[in-house]
């Protein structure tokens, strides 16, 4: 069996030390307003941490969260007890999800606030990356809130290890990256306008992560083996650190698992 165990690789100049794919954790706690091809039922906790360790087993030590993922949080919380140094786990502020809808606030209250939350959620006295939760509107959120400044501050304190952006467009990508540590950027065999930001972030020594690997599911629908070639391109941008795929399915991680470890180790 194929495991990233050997293939971890730094997050840039954070010092985080990350495997090339990362868990995303949306699906353990929202079903609603999600852009899935198909349904799915969130799993409970018995299968939630039967996923997590198998994804440890694998080689995985990244997972992805959010205030905005439903009860994700809550739920890590006690699934993580005595295993938090097993975990790399990035967090995310500036997003709520309630009552089946999305709000924002990037205030220095709320900023605070929410990191405090996510901490005592997750049952943690730090988090090693907390990414801000962008509503689309990059430079107005990089320019015009205390977001990146409180961040600065959070980390300043030890709350907080690295920070950075998780956006939607190449101008506040390359903005997020020239003041935080790090950015999660859209890059998959549909989309690839980010690329810029990948770039930026090669020749300047900043981490990248990669959200909608798998174009959130769609991209296996199509294709003789659209999983290794979404991988392919992938890792091959030297500033790539991680993928964050988000399965609940075992057979999908392994799956996943094994051709990132594939195209990562040269083999066909």
């Amino acid at each position: 069996m194929s495991s990233l165990h050997d293939l971890w690789r730094p997050l840039g100049s954070t010092g985080l030390i990350v495997s090339p794919l990362g868990l995303g954790t949306v699906k353990l706690g929202r079903d609603q307003g999600v852009k899935y091809p198909n349904g799915f039922t969130i799993p409970d906790d018995r299968a939630a941490s039967e996923l997590l360790a198998q994804a440890h087993a694998l080689g995985i030590n990244l997972l992805d969260t959010a205030p905005a993922y439903g009860v994700s949080e809550q739920r890590l919380g006690p699934l993580l007890r005595g295993q938090r140094q097993s975990w790399v786990i990035c967090s995310k502020v500036g997003e709520e999800f309630e009552d089946g809808a999305s709000r924002f606030d990037f205030s220095a209250a709320h900023t605070r606030f929410s990191v405090e939350r996510s901490l005592r959620r997750l049952e943690t006295d730090y988090l090693d990356l907390l990414l801000v939760h962008s509503d689309g509107n990059d430079l107005a959120v990089l320019e015009q809130t205390e977001v990146y400044a409180t961040l600065a501050q959070l980390k300043q304190e030890g709350l907080i290890r690295a920070f950075g952006f998780s956006g939607k467009t190449v101008a506040g990508g390359l903005k997020a990256l020239a003041q935080g540590d790090c950015a999660m950027v859209t890059y998959n065999l549909a989309e690839q306008g980010e690329k810029p930001v990948l770039d930026y972030a090669a020749a300047h020594g900043k981490g990248i992560l990669i959200k909608k690997a798998l174009a959130s599911g769609h991209a296996c629908l199509a294709g003789a083996d659209p999983v290794r070639a979404s991988f392919e391109l992938i890792f091959a941008h030297p500033a790539v650190s991680s993928a964050i795929v988000g399965t609940i399915t075992p057979a999908h991680l392994v799956h996943n698992v094994v051709t990132a470890a594939a195209v990562l180790g040269g083999r066909s």
